[in-house]
């Protein structure tokens, strides 16, 4: 399986500075390997309330999940990536997961893909969901494990990366630990790109796949 294309040589960098300057570089992985992308969409398509009509992306960069998934609106850091998310009708506003803008009780669901490596504090980023969220709502975060394949290949190369230098990783149990100190419960687990599968099935929990989601639920008051 071929990575992604942001593990290669570059110069060290703000967070949001690499996105801008090569934000077209860091699509062309999922153009060239659609079968790998395309899982990981089902895999998050999965774990997606039935009803999705007032849904948010935390990180969502060019639109490449929250778009294919109809996810309405989107809070990015980066102008240039925004731009792209907001020509395919992406509602972006500029923002972190540590201070996102929007009162209490917001959305019913909330979508982090690909987003939590880059976050400065993940505690105050998962406080965050859950304050936005409405009760009952959920959070679905989809991310490298750093225990897997991929994931120990990213962390041997992080330092040669334009826009993982600066990125931390985290393994399924980590996260999910994190989510249950925000207050999240019933945890739902998926994961896709398997050592060796070319056709990228998604199977139910966590441990062998590259690629996880997870899903947890605001308790209703």
């Amino acid at each position: 399986m071929e990575l992604r294309p942001e593990v290669e040589a570059g110069k060290s960098m703000a967070k949001t500075q690499a996105f801008d300057l090569y934000s077209n570089q860091y699509d062309h992985w999922f153009d060239k390997n659609p079968q790998f992308y395309e899982a990981e969409l089902e895999a998050v398509r999965q774990l997606m309330p039935h009803s999705s009509s007032n849904g948010l992306e935390v990180g969502v960069g060019s639109g490449k999940f929250a778009g294919p998934l109809g996810v309405g609106t989107g809070v990015e850091p980066s102008p240039q990536m925004a731009e792209q998310a907001i020509r395919l009708g992406i509602d972006v506003r500029k923002g972190v997961a540590e201070a996102l803008p929007f009162p209490d009780n917001s959305f019913s669901y909330i979508l982090m893909v690909t987003t939590i490596c880059f976050v400065d504090d993940i505690e105050q980023s998962f406080l965050e969901a859950y304050r936005v969220l409405q009760s009952g709502g959920c959070i679905i975060v989809g991310f490298v494990d750093k225990e897997s394949v991929i994931g120990k290949n990213y962390l041997e190369r992080k330092n040669e990366s334009r826009f993982y230098q600066d990125a931390t990783f985290y393994s399924a149990e980590e996260i999910l630990r994190y989510l249950q100190v925000a207050g999240f419960s019933q945890i739902i687990t998926k994961q896709t790109l398997f050592p060796g599968d070319l056709m990228a099935a998604v199977q139910d929990g966590h441990g062998a796949g590259s690629f996880v989601v997870i899903k947890a639920t605001k308790p209703e008051l």
